[in-house]
């Protein structure tokens, strides 16, 4: 996987030919739906047909969303997947507490042994709360993120910016626990576009970094909302180049005050441009 991911695309683990074509849509991981995106008497068929695909590993990395934790179809999930080589990583619906994620990684065996990687979805009010805890769980787990659509009504939500305060606890929680910055939950939308570049503008601001995917037309437009701009490119070389000539706090010539926190977050924006 990239060092920065930034699109996360999900397609439905009962409709193989959608994954198919999910792998060649230039997401950065791709994500085999088993939850919300498969009917129940569709659950048996969609496991199977996602454990044929991971039988081998893919040029893209795959990640599964198994069903929540306290269902029978989650436990089926774990047994036919967990240890597949082409299996890169379990995404964990509705968690809501740190015991969850510490039994599921002391208990589940990956390829080559091992816990398999890791990912928390955070759903309710209770998984909000309890943030910071499950993001410290076990060094298996690699990231945590909001499901908002249930997150919203659990909290009885109407407007968007209800969920700015959950946004931020997860971030701080990710960052505080050593995780990455948190993906941004979907834009159910799909042919909303500038809607969606909006509100990934937004959840770059928050301190997100990149986003889920339901539909590959949302893919370029998540990408060129969390990638730098020239300009955000152009101040990131510059403070590099200053912290290289000389240590310590300083300013640069336009007045811009400069220490060792800029300068990491300097080198991070090179980063993530040079990710292609």
């Amino acid at each position: 996987m990239r060092p920065y991911p930034l699109t996360w695309l999900y397609a439905p683990g009962d409709r193989p030919k959608v994954v198919a074509k999910a792998l060649t849509a230039g997401a950065d991981v791709v994500v085999v739906d088993l939850e919300d995106a498969v009917a129940p008497d569709r659950k048996d068929y969609a496991r199977a047909a996602t454990a044929e695909l991971l039988s081998t590993p893919h040029p893209v990395p795959v990640h599964v969303r198994v069903n929540a934790l306290d269902t029978p179809p989650a436990a089926a999930d774990l047994r036919a997947l967990a240890a597949l080589p082409g299996l890169c990583g379990l995404r964990l619906p509705k968690v809501t507490a740190p015991g969850q994620i510490t039994h599921l990684a002391e208990t589940t065996p990956a390829a080559g042994g091992g816990a398999p990687a890791l990912y928390a979805l955070l759903e309710s009010a209770l998984a909000v709360e309890r943030a910071y805890p499950i993001a410290c769980a076990h060094p298996a787990l690699r990231g945590i993120c909001l499901g908002e659509a249930d997150l919203r009504t659990d909290l009885g939500v109407r407007g968007d910016a209800g969920l700015d305060w959950s946004r931020s606890r997860v971030v701080v929680a990710a960052r505080a626990a050593g995780l990455p910055p948190p993906s941004q939950s979907i834009h159910p939308d799909i042919r909303d576009l500038e809607g969606l570049a909006a509100s990934c503008a937004h959840g770059r601001t928050l301190g997100f970094l990149g986003r889920a995917a339901i539909h590959p037309r949302q893919l370029p437009v998540i990408e060129r909302a969390y990638l730098p701009t020239d300009a955000e490119l152009e101040q990131a070389e510059t403070i590099v180049k200053a912290a290289t000539a000389q240590r310590g706090a300083q300013a640069l010539q336009d007045g811009t005050f400069i220490d060792a926190a800029v300068v990491a977050a300097a080198r991070r924006t090179l980063s993530l441009a040079q990710r292609t």
